[in-house]
């Protein structure tokens, strides 16, 4: 909450989206405070210059540069070529939609930003105020106003030199960058405990499903070898089984998207989109008993394990999910129907523990789409045990892992807001709708 008074007297901007400023405040194109994109690297630069690479995508709008690639000259993009200097700011000027918006502090010499920036220097400005000034909400929503294009929007450098901006007196800004100094690094320390509390949490989530999948909930249960060297020791009346000789499998497919008949249903159909929750409940499309009829997909039933086969998202993670009604399923997804007294919500638990191990073990070679490979899947070893074990196992781990999502969506519910009321202490202090100069 934003404590700081207001100014005693305001007039009119003219400014349609800035509205009033304080009486004493002047409003200003950037263009006459700044400059805009002064130095560019030459071509004629030595093939073996080593220069560190900023680009669109190596910016984050809430952290600033967040990677820097180390590349030669002669390798680099021809858009790695803006020569940025301490306290330039860098504002991408394509797909402005991104906010690609950051401050320049203490840059190594040879950093270097793609020509996407626009380079802002300042002039007749505090530069920590200015970079301040560009990333309130204001600004950068004037920015993507004025983009033109549909799916790769851009602006015009010249065009940013054109928005104007508040601009208090010289030993105001001075006020002003301290205040947002001292206030968002506060916001900021606070942010990266919640972050880190969100890393123990999710560590003791990892660490609770490893030790329940693996070792089981008896503390005491005497252990053997598993045979499996990453699996390490199970508890003694364990079996160790091959998942070939444990479950049948079945693929899906689609229906043909030029017939709406086949899409008119109620019967959920699952593709990869749909993998994001433990459980699935329903999905975003729908069939019918026609298009099951009719087309390469399979109606699976309720309570059977599921898994993305075929996806750019396995190159992170394996969705593994249960079905909690009758669906469908596409060709990406592969339904896994159990041959033995199977639990599906444990072994959906057990590959969602180990996804780093079993992307290494079941990855497919020279798949042009990231893959699983069936062969491998098969003949891999998974512990097997009693029914009743199974289900206990997974259902404490639902009443758990329940425990530590609700803690974590909490806390990362408090990092937005934390995040939103960083976002508008610097819009209302950069725009003048609080007096700071008290407070510094």
């Amino acid at each position: 909450m934003m404590l700081n008074k207001a100014y005693k007297k305001y007039k009119s901007s003219e400014v349609e989206w800035l509205g009033d400023v304080p009486e004493h405040w002047e409003v200003k194109r950037l263009r006459y405070l700044t400059t805009i994109n002064d130095e560019t690297l030459p071509e004629n630069t030595a093939p073996d210059y080593e220069l560190l690479y900023v680009d669109i995508s190596s910016v984050d709008p809430s952290r600033g540069i967040v990677q820097k690639e180390p590349i030669v000259f002669e390798n680099a993009p021809s858009r790695a070529r803006r020569i940025v200097r301490n306290g330039d700011t860098i504002v991408s000027t394509v797909r402005t939609y991104l906010r690609a918006i950051s401050p320049v502090t203490e840059p190594e010499e040879n950093l270097i930003v793609s020509t996407g920036f626009a380079v802002i220097r300042p002039n007749n400005i505090n530069r920590n105020y200015l970079s301040a000034s560009i990333r309130a909400p204001y600004f950068i929503e004037t920015v993507v106003s004025r983009s033109v294009g549909v799916s790769y929007p851009a602006i015009n450098a010249s065009e940013i030199g054109l928005i104007s901006i508040p601009l208090p007196p010289i030993y105001e800004q001075h006020a002003i960058a301290a205040f947002l100094d001292r206030e968002t690094g506060r916001i900021d320390t606070l942010i990266a405990k919640k972050k880190s509390l969100l890393s123990l949490l999710a560590e003791q989530r990892t660490a609770l499903i490893s030790r329940a999948v693996t070792k089981g909930l008896n503390p005491s249960v005497k252990l053997k070898p598993s045979g499996v060297e990453w699996l390490g020791d199970v508890p003694e009346h364990w079996e160790v089984k091959k998942i070939r000789h444990m479950f049948t499998f079945r693929s899906g497919g689609t229906p043909s998207t030029e017939n709406p008949d086949y899409w008119d249903g109620d019967i959920p159909w699952v593709s990869p989109k749909d993998m994001k929750s433990f459980y699935i409940v329903d999905t975003e499309d729908h069939i019918n008993q026609i298009a099951i009829q009719e087309s390469a997909t399979n109606l699976i039933q309720k309570n059977t394990l599921v898994i993305v086969m075929r996806s750019g998202i396995l190159i992170h993670s394996i969705p593994a999910c249960v079905l909690m009604r009758a669906m469908a399923i596409n060709q990406d997804i592969k339904a896994f129907l159990p041959t033995v007294q199977i639990f599906p919500a444990y072994y959906a638990r057990f590959i969602e523990c180990f996804q780093k191990q079993l992307l290494t073990e079941w990855r497919k070679e020279g798949a042009t789409v990231e893959s699983l490979d069936m062969e491998l899947i098969k003949n891999f070893h998974v512990p097997f045990f009693p029914l009743p074990e199974q289900q206990a196992i997974a259902d404490f781990l639902d009443r758990e892992t329940a425990k530590i999502d609700t803690l974590s969506l909490k806390i990362q519910t408090a990092i937005e807001r934390l995040k939103e009321y960083r976002t508008a202490l610097i819009s209302a202090a950069v725009t003048g709708k609080i007096d700071v100069r008290e407070a510094v």
